[in-house]
């Protein structure tokens, strides 16, 4: 793609929150700038993103971490689950500077690539080689333990529920970003057996700009003990 300023970048993303109604604070603009820069440059070499213009940058990936943070109290700790190209997880550390957030990736070419792209625009994530339930189980307790693992386009929601709910009680909830196939994808799920321990439940929805769908924020939680809900 061709190149673009830093300050016109960051206009063009400005421009383009204030047309889709996106409410950023200013001072995480130049952040969100050297991230789309930095990834669009590494995308180069390496395929991590189909949103290579600042249109669905925003419409998109920007988008749908503002449709997370809300949902993320002060100080969390956070898991972004096959990063990627790091979103949501990059993104969510920008928008919220507050959280402790973390990535992994099973692909040891991507996790390589988001490392080189949060230490090019200078933020402080540790970004790790593997499966992230390795990660989960081995920070189950204390101060390690992770509060909220986010996850947006790495698998169906029944390959997720077999990698993370025999880990349910390792950390405190699943956020996952889905599209409009989400309530076939849960009673999947829940014919496979993968909702006898966690409740999955909508909490958000937002417009994909574009199409006349919508996505969704799902909350995968334990479910309490001894619990009879049905899901």
């Amino acid at each position: 793609m061709s190149q673009i300023s830093q300050p016109d970048l960051t206009q063009a993303i400005e421009t383009e929150c204030t047309r889709l109604g996106l409410i950023i604070q200013p001072d995480a603009l130049p952040g969100l700038a050297a991230y789309a820069a930095s990834l669009w440059e590494w995308n180069d070499k390496l395929n991590l993103t189909r949103h290579t213009d600042v249109e669905r940058f925003v419409s998109r990936d920007v988008a749908d971490a503002l449709a997370i943070a809300p949902h993320l109290a002060i100080g969390e700790h956070v898991l972004d689950v096959g990063t990627g190209g790091g979103v949501p997880g990059v993104l969510l550390a920008i928008l919220r500077p507050d959280l402790r957030v973390e990535l992994a990736d099973s692909v040891a070419k991507r996790a390589a690539a988001v490392r080189g792209i949060v230490a090019q625009i200078g933020l402080a994530i540790p970004v790790y080689t593997g499966a992230a339930q390795q990660f989960v189980a081995k920070n189950a307790t204390g101060k390690a333990r992770f509060d909220t693992l986010v996850v947006r386009a790495v698998a169906p929601l029944l390959k997720l529920l077999e990698w993370f709910e025999p880990l349910c009680a390792a950390y405190g909830r699943m956020l996952i970003v889905k599209g409009p196939r989400w309530e076939q994808e849960k009673g999947e799920s829940r014919h496979h057996g993968f909702v006898k321990h966690v409740t999955v439940r909508r909490i958000a929805c937002w417009p994909i700009r574009g199409s006349d769908n919508e996505s969704v924020l799902l909350e995968v939680r334990q479910r309490p003990a001894r619990s009879d809900a049905v899901v």
